[in-house]
């Protein structure tokens, strides 16, 4: 076959435990660290560190990003299996263990050379998408004697696999609330700047199209969530609390967030949407309604086999 292995390449989250550069008396747990490891260690940093590591601790202190990965990873190698294509995935995490290297070194350890790459990010962002292959890039030169080599696959954010599996999670959400619902797909605010020279917003509105068109929902709106707070640069709006709050006043009773910029159920989604978003929502007095990511639905995972088995 063309590949031999599947790497699955993810940001990360937190898991339970505590990170190793504190001391286990004072730790202030792995979300802290991992905060930190994404916003910085300036002190400019460290009341935002703080309170984006507070949402975790609101969480049970960690985040099921990487968990709910690894089952997406399962379910695509037995899928493959189910195919008579019995090829090893893994997945790795740019953010936090396993880090991507040393996945990467681990599959090269077992002999794997060739391969076949899935970033598990749905709309990319120029910057965000670069940083991901450039991670794998360097896991991989870091490889002792012969390197591995690595394609990927191609976009998928309007594909009826990934589509076919947001509908039908809108739709058990719903029950029989959808007609009559206000319908917002949700996906991570990023700069202004950066969505300027990417195709991320484009992609997303895309995907939500297609969302519609197979619910046959005419009405439907967009909305960015998770925005750095007191950020000195514009990003992409509208913010789904604000767009809420608008709402309230054309009198929309029902919501159904939709987040399809997100593969699995993680902070994000749990948090800013689950908690905050919806706490916004009922001082509004809008039934809020959050439906279910992709996870390891057959069709998200049928979809990334049918890529996998095609570029074999």
């Amino acid at each position: 076959m063309k590949y031999d292995s599947v790497l699955l390449v993810a940001f990360g989250g937190p898991t339970p435990g505590c990170c190793k550069k504190y001391d286990t008396q004072n730790c202030p747990g792995e979300a802290y660290c991992f905060v930190e490891g994404i916003a910085g260690e300036a002190e400019s940093q460290k009341e935002r560190v703080k309170d984006i590591a507070s949402h975790y601790v609101k969480l049970g202190g960690f985040s099921p990003f990487n968990e709910l990965t690894f089952i997406q990873a399962k379910a695509l190698q037995n899928a493959l299996e189910q195919r008579n294509l019995p090829l090893p995935v893994y997945a790795g995490f740019r953010h936090w263990t396993p880090y991507l290297k040393d996945v990467i070194a681990e599959m090269a350890d077992k002999g794997h050379r060739r391969m076949l790459g899935i970033v598990m990010a749905p709309h990319r962002a120029k910057v965000s998408y670069e940083w991901y292959l450039n991670t794998v890039k360097k896991g991989i030169e870091a490889v002792k004697g012969e390197q591995p080599t690595i394609d990927y696959i191609e976009p998928w954010y309007t594909h009826e696999g990934y589509v076919g599996a947001i509908a039908e999670n809108i739709k058990i959400a719903c029950a029989n609330k959808l007609e009559h619902a206000e319908v917002v797909f949700t996906a991570h605010a990023i700069p202004q700047v950066a969505a300027d020279t990417s195709p991320y917003s484009q992609q997303f509105e895309a995907t939500g199209k297609a969302v519609a068109r197979m619910l046959d929902k005419k009405q439907f709106s967009f909305a960015y969530q998770s925005e750095v707070e007191n950020s000195p640069i514009p990003w992409t709006q509208p913010d789904i609390n604000d767009w809420l709050k608008a709402k309230r006043t054309e009198g929309i009773d029902t919501v159904v967030a939709s987040p399809i910029g997100f593969l699995c159920d993680h902070v994000e989604v749990l948090y800013d949407l689950d908690i905050e978003a919806k706490e916004i929502a009922e001082e509004c007095g809008i039934d809020f309604i959050r439906t279910g990511t992709v996870g390891d639905h057959p069709k998200f995972i049928g979809m990334l086999a049918d890529f996998v088995s095609a570029s074999l």
